[in-house]
């Protein structure tokens, strides 16, 4: 078992930064692929990004690649999310993820634990 827990969201204007960090805890000494998604309100869940296992490749939805960084400190078992120049519709609940079995993931269905998500709000 891997427990997932994000920090970081908040309240910010449009142009602003955040950086959302994911604490992972339990069975940390297997390596895990890692995903970040978003729910905006009265949509469903998306993809933002992920790192692949080795931590070597990086993967972006287009929406914001250029604008999101994904990274991990593995001897902290801590996943970051820096999100700059925010736009209104970032705004969603942000989730971490964990992938056991896959080297890298963009869909749900790769990650087998998930946090319980953070809030982010971007005002115009």
């Amino acid at each position: 078992q891997v427990q997932l827990v994000e920090s970081g969201g908040g309240l910010v204007q449009a142009g602003g930064s955040l950086r959302l960090s994911c604490a992972a805890s339990g069975r940390t000494s297997s390596s895990y692929a890692m995903g970040w998604f978003r729910q905006a309100p009265g949509k469903g869940r998306e993809f933002v990004a992920a790192l692949s296992r080795s931590g070597d490749r990086q993967y972006y939805a287009d929406s914001v690649k250029g604008r999101f960084t994904i990274s991990r400190d593995s001897a902290k078992n801590t996943g970051t999310l820096q999100m700059n120049s925010l736009k209104p519709e970032d705004t969603a609940v942000y989730y971490c993820a964990a992938s056991i079995g896959w080297i890298y993931s963009t869909v749900e269905r790769g990650y087998d634990y998930w946090g319980q998500g953070t809030q982010v709000t971007v005002s115009s």
